[in-house]
């Protein structure tokens, strides 16, 4: 259970401090790994989550930005060059 696993930090972290840095990692790892698929399963154009559009990536503009990551890109300030269906 979750409190055994609470139990056992506890445990082992003031005997042995050499394990505070993997507990602290092993914790940042889960945490970023889970807002990363809360990100994906949120946000993601791939994902509908509404029955009522089933195919939202039709609706994405070259002005939506879609990417985690863009370097030196404003989305903003691009213009539209396909039209509208």
């Amino acid at each position: 259970s979750l409190r055994h696993v609470g139990g056992l930090c506890r445990k082992h972290a003031p005997p042995e401090p050499s394990l505070i840095p993997l507990f602290v990692f092993i914790g940042t790892g889960a945490t970023g790994a889970t807002l990363y698929l809360l990100r994906l399963a949120l946000f993601n154009p791939d994902v509908c989550w509404d029955r009522n559009n089933p195919e939202p990536w039709n609706k994405l503009g070259p002005n939506d930005q879609y990417k985690f990551y863009s370097v030196n890109v404003d989305y903003s300030k691009l213009k539209k060059e396909r039209p509208d269906f």
